[in-house]
């Protein structure tokens, strides 16, 4: 089995930061590439920002230059860094793997965590 451990969500301010880890523990032989998805009242989950094995980025248009993804594979965790939160970004935000595991490691298969609560007040 797999866990994705997600924290550091919370409460701030508009224009402040915040700083969200996720831990991936397990049965892992190999974490492929790793995202940050978010989903706000009434409305789908979107991608916030992805990052690859090879530490190649991709960012929704809407956090360019406020977010930055990050991980350190040693430890088999991803950050997100958010900069000048504004309301909007308002959301639980999910970790997302994908991950070759042990058992299987002819196949990967995407893995989530439980999600964290951010909340930006104006």
């Amino acid at each position: 089995q797999v866990q994705l451990v997600e924290s550091g969500g919370g409460l701030v301010q508009a224009g402040g930061s915040l700083r969200l880890s996720c831990l991936a523990s397990g049965s892992i032989f190999r974490i492929n590439a790793m995202g940050w998805y978010r989903q706000a009242p009434g409305k789908q989950r979107e991608l916030v920002a992805a990052i690859t094995s090879g530490d190649s980025t991709n960012y929704a248009d809407s956090v360019k230059g406020r977010f930055t993804i990050s991980r350190d594979n040693a430890k088999n965790t991803v950050y997100l860094q958010m900069n000048s939160l504004e309301p909007k970004d308002t959301a639980v935000y999910y970790c997302n793997a994908n991950v070759v595991p042990i058992q299987n490691p002819l196949r990967a298969r995407d893995y989530w965590g439980q999600g964290t609560q951010v909340t930006v007040s104006s």
